[in-house]
């Protein structure tokens, strides 16, 4: 049994002080923690304890690319940065589009007891983004389906995935781009594809997620289809909520002003259901020779706390629902991401009135592609835990 005393504790419901313990995994909300004496105790005074963090999009590059990270480096990097629920991309090598690849990274990855680890497999075979995957035949454990990295240009491919995927209950996680379009112009690339793709979502009754929605015109097509209730999801990256007008390279690339000022305005009134780093390890050399993308897990709390919270005004409650409540509510994980008896103690502490310095060289992920390398942030993660469990602590 551990016992959390003294807390500022936030989720998504709101916030209040308050005591727990943990006992079998579980949270369980005290009134008087003397109660509890004999058990081992932290007390978190002057400390903020929320649900830990919950990335519906992450890339740990394993199997094929474990020189930029692996499944044991993500997890660790995802611990430091209060994260211990996570969604892993495909584009693996081999491309996760069959069960053994599958069941070997989930069986890795639990073997590690460090975080959850949910795989997505592909939507189509290779990514050749034409022959769907047999849906009926998956692992009983996958959830979601995506070509990430890739865009499937094919409305027959996409009608038939979404058709299929309706049958079936899964979702279908969404790279928006037409890569004929993207070297001419990515921001008509992202549109068409969104409104296409939250069109299907409608027509079928498809579960569709968008991934790092970057532009005005596809939150304006998503925030539509929300308010037909079709049964459409987003989420948006810090990187896309911080950045404008810079050209470090990612995919989708960082956007203008007016976009970063929509996409806040999206956050604030609710429209966006969760907050993904699209975790995207790099080695120096291949990001020197243009590989899209940054790592994201070490510094998400502090960017969205520092430039949401404290900057726009965001109440700490919506950032938990988007760092927590929402990822899982996506991934279809229950009974995780309150602070609320019964619930699974999936935590995490942070300190609000810390102020710092990133640093790319001191993080755990094996590569150190940042933008973010230098930048003074607010709020640092200074304890994650998974049950009685202590998995990640700050040394200063």
């Amino acid at each position: 049994m551990l016992l959390l005393k003294n807390a500022h504790l936030v989720d998504a419901r709101g916030e209040r002080q308050g005591h727990l313990v943990i006992h079998q995994g579980k949270i369980n909300l005290i009134e008087d923690p003397e109660e509890y004496k004999d058990a081992k105790t932290i007390d978190l005074e002057g400390l903020t304890l929320m649900p830990s963090f919950c990335d519906t999009h992450v890339h740990f590059r394993d199997p094929g690319f474990t020189y930029k990270e692996d499944l044991e480096t993500g997890s660790r990097s995802a611990l430091a940065g209060g994260y211990t629920t996570v969604n892993l991309m495909g584009n693996t090598k081999p491309i996760c589009d069959n069960a053994d690849v599958y069941e070997d990274i989930m069986e890795r990855g639990k073997a590690l007891e460090l975080i959850d680890i949910h795989q997505v497999m592909a939507i189509t075979k290779g990514f050749d983004g034409k022959n769907l995957l047999d849906f009926s035949s998956l692992p009983s454990s996958v959830r979601c389906l995506s070509d990430d990295g890739k865009g499937i240009l094919s409305n027959h491919t996409m009608y038939h995935a979404c058709k299929a995927a309706k049958e079936h209950n899964l979702t279908l996680m969404i790279h928006a781009e037409d890569p004929d379009l993207s070297a001419e112009d990515y921001r008509v690339a992202e549109d068409l594809i969104t409104i296409r793709d939250v069109y299907l979502s409608g027509y079928f009754g498809t579960k569709v997620h968008m991934s790092h929605v970057s532009t005005i015109g596809s939150m304006e097509a998503i925030i539509e289809a929300k308010k037909k209730n079709y049964p459409v999801t987003c989420e948006v990256s810090p990187h896309h909520l911080v950045l404008y007008d810079q050209d470090y390279r990612v995919n989708p690339p960082i956007r203008g002003m007016d976009d970063v000022k929509y996409l806040v305005q999206a956050v604030k009134t609710g429209f966006v259901d969760c907050i993904a780093t699209d975790h995207a390890p790099h080695s120096e050399e291949d990001k020197e020779k243009g590989a899209p993308g940054m790592i994201g897990l070490e510094t998400a709390f502090s960017l969205c706390y520092t430039y949401l919270v404290k900057k726009q005004n965001l109440p700490l409650s919506r950032l938990s629902q988007l760092m927590s409540l929402g990822g899982l509510q996506v991934l279809g994980v229950e009974n995780r991401g309150l602070i609320e008896d019964g619930y699974d103690a999936h935590l995490v502490v942070v300190d609000l009135e810390k102020t710092y310095t990133i640093d790319a060289n001191s993080m755990a992920s094996k590569s150190k592609n940042t933008p973010f390398h230098g930048m003074e942030v607010q709020g640092q993660v200074i304890m994650t835990l998974v049950g009685e469990n202590i998995l990640y602590r700050r040394e200063e």
